[in-house]
């Protein structure tokens, strides 16, 4: 163990810089760790019983009705090959890195997957056959995706970006043949092919320009000329694909509705139908058969998916699968058009793939993941609660409590704040609140505050630009309920977040320090113009749409205002931060600028570096470690003064 002195305040004083304060370094595989204090052996072996699960998620159907899906048997997810329901996982893929993505090319045995290095989201395109041998197929230093295939897999086409622009390129390859690479359209901003026609003449685009913005575009591929369809007023336009024989197109759009809908596009007119019905809830996936007769989609109801199929052409209604109460993470019918492949994700399981066979009216399940040394029956079951906000908003959350303690039992409370903002909490699998709950005895509240997904284009935008500080808002709110409540203990209460929740956690530390016991932030937002100064250029127009630009005078005069490290003297209870090295959202100097901030100022800060790591853990041995620190500073902070 090395120490390195800084100028800053001893530990004891934390509001007088009047001494230098120490800085314990140690490194841990590949996390450089700072002011962590040595993790008990029993807390170790009590949370890993909670790091053993894994799930498995879909990634396409194979030409033969067999299926990928990604799971993790070792440190990292990586692709297998599932023959049958019920049948072994045979590992495909055995990279260092995490498989982000697979499809399966048709009328091929060969397969399409994607990763980044270290999580610096610089994906390359990888195609592999039998032999497992993969072959790059994308420029190395750039980022690439939304692909898109030809139906005989001939051809397939995707999005590019470079670093420095916020621009995208499409680009087309023959999968077997890298040297084939061609750049066929330059469009400005995020803009990625969404779909082919049959006849291979024409993509279909999505212009991004905010999660509430988007267009569609026609492009003449041997031309490069674009067509703009579905115009109209300001609208998210999501997951476009051409139907009835390509003549019209299906997306979920939130156009003349609060909540996101299916509608059927027609592209001579521009008429848009409603396919979905009059719901208060969103429309958030969906998969029409290759043939164009059945159609599924999931809707969102306060947090747990609904399945609907049916019939496309005639709108007839269909046998509906079975499902468990929890969240859907993807739809897609198989090429015959008989089976759906649904996963799913339930509190008590930790993701399985399902296959809905729609002739025979049968739900099948294919796989059956392990969720480790696990007691699911005392898995905490989350509870959907609200409360009233300073100006009277409902705010909805779950709240997760261990069966093991004692009914009315006061227990601390542990606040865990969503990312995006854009994002929103749901009752899926998730060891991290159900390890809070058991280990440190704690109530964990899991709030979806105003910005959120999953209620409505308006609460989605109660806190756009200069409205941020009202979603720190709801977490002060939060806090008094908390402190109303008589099963919970509000002298100990901490809040967690990652991303945009880790600057909400910085935020509610410098406004509620007072009735906080701590926080833990995970690569927060430290600085808001900095932040969009240095978030990698390909995203920095979208944030700028959410956020507010900070080249202006007015968001100049608010991000100064509301900035976390502005107000870091209202930070005066300890705080862990954690960080990639390698983040191109939110970069590490968000981390390492409120660590020093609040070093500066004599409070205490642990801090741990992962350098193989960007935006959030995807590493188990990482995670691991994470959760070890995460909890063992939790402890400390909820630990009796008197003992």
């Amino acid at each position: 163990m090395r120490t390195i002195l800084l100028a800053a305040t001893c530990l004891a004083a934390l509001t007088s810089p009047v001494h230098a304060q120490q800085v314990d370094t140690r490194v841990i595989g590949a996390a450089t760790l700072e002011n962590v204090p040595p993790i008990p052996a029993d807390l170790v072996r009590d949370l890993a019983r909670y790091r053993e699960s894994r799930a498995a998620g879909f990634a396409d159907w194979m030409p033969d009705g067999s299926m990928l899906i990604l799971t993790r048997f070792g440190a990292t997810p990586q692709l297998h090959h599932v023959k049958g329901p019920g049948m072994a996982r045979k590992q495909i893929t055995f990279a260092a890195e995490p498989i982000s993505g697979a499809r399966a090319i048709p009328g091929t045995d060969r397969v399409l997957f994607t990763r980044d290095t270290g999580g610096d989201e610089w994906v390359q395109i990888y195609a592999m056959g039998p032999d497992l041998k993969p072959i790059q197929l994308t420029e190395t230093g750039t980022q690439n995706g939304a692909i898109v295939m030809a139906g005989d897999g001939g051809l397939i086409y995707w999005a590019q970006a470079t670093k420095g622009s916020g621009d995208r390129t499409i680009w087309r390859a023959n999968p077997a043949d890298p040297a084939s690479r061609k750049m066929i359209y330059s469009g400005n901003g995020v803009t990625n092919p969404s779909d082919l026609a049959a006849d291979g003449k024409t993509l279909l685009l999505t212009h991004r320009t905010s999660a509430v913005e988007s267009q569609l575009f026609l492009l003449d591929i041997a031309t490069g000329q674009t067509t703009e369809i579905a115009k109209g007023p300001k609208a998210s336009l999501s997951g476009a694909t051409f139907a009835r024989d390509d003549k019209s197109v299906l997306v979920i759009s939130n156009r003349g509705s609060d909540v996101d809908r299916l509608v059927e596009i027609d592209i001579a007119t521009g008429t848009a139908t409603p396919v979905s019905p009059p719901s208060p809830w969103g429309v958030e996936d969906f998969d029409l058969s290759e043939d164009g007769r059945i159609l599924a989609y999931t809707t969102n109801e306060d947090g747990y998916s609904r399945v609907t199929v049916q019939d496309f052409v005639t709108r007839r209604a269909l046998p509906q699968p079975a499902l468990p109460n929890g969240v859907v993470g993807r739809l897609k019918f198989s090429r015959d058009g008989r089976k759906l492949a649904i996963g799913i994700a339930t509190a008590s399981d930790p993701g399985d793939v399902w296959s809905w066979d729609v002739t025979a009216g049968r739900l099948d399940r294919w796989t059956e993941s392990e969720a480790g040394p696990i007691d699911k029956a005392m898995m905490p079951e989350p509870k959907l609660i609200r409360f009233a906000s300073f100006d009277k908003l409902s705010v909805p959350a779950f709240v997760y409590r261990t069966k093991t303690v004692p009914v009315g039992a006061k227990t601390p409370v542990v606040i865990i704040i969503h990312g995006g903002p854009e994002g929103q909490s749901r009752p899926g699998w998730s060891t991290t609140p159900a390890a809070f709950a058991d280990l440190l005895g704690a109530t964990v509240i899991v709030p979806n505050v105003r910005g959120s997904t999953g209620y409505g284009t308006r609460y989605l935008n109660l806190d756009n630009a200069e409205k941020r500080e009202d979603s720190v808002k709801d977490i002060g709110a939060l806090i008094d309920w908390i402190k109303a409540q008589p099963d919970l203990d509000g002298s100990k209460i901490a809040v967690y977040g990652g991303s945009y929740g880790g600057y909400m956690s910085l935020a509610a530390m410098t406004k509620y320090s007072d009735k906080l016991a701590g926080g833990v932030d995970l690569f927060g937002i430290g600085d808001w113009t900095t932040f969009l100064q240095n978030t990698e250029a390909y995203r920095r127009d979208a944030r700028r749409a959410e956020y507010g630009d900070e080249r202006t005078p007015k968001m100049q005069a608010v991000f100064a205002r509301i900035s976390p490290r502005a107000n870091v003297a209202g930070i005066t209870k300890p705080m862990l931060i954690e960080q990639g090295a390698n983040d191109p959202r939110v970069p590490r100097s968000e981390s390492e600028q409120m660590v020093q901030a609040i070093r500066a100022r004599g409070v205490p800060v642990s801090y741990i570096l992962f350098a193989d790591e960007g935006h959030g853990w995807r590493k188990k041995p990482n995670q691991d470690l994470a959760q070890q620190a995460e909890i063992a500073f939790l402890r400390r902070l909820f630990a009796d003064p008197a003992k």
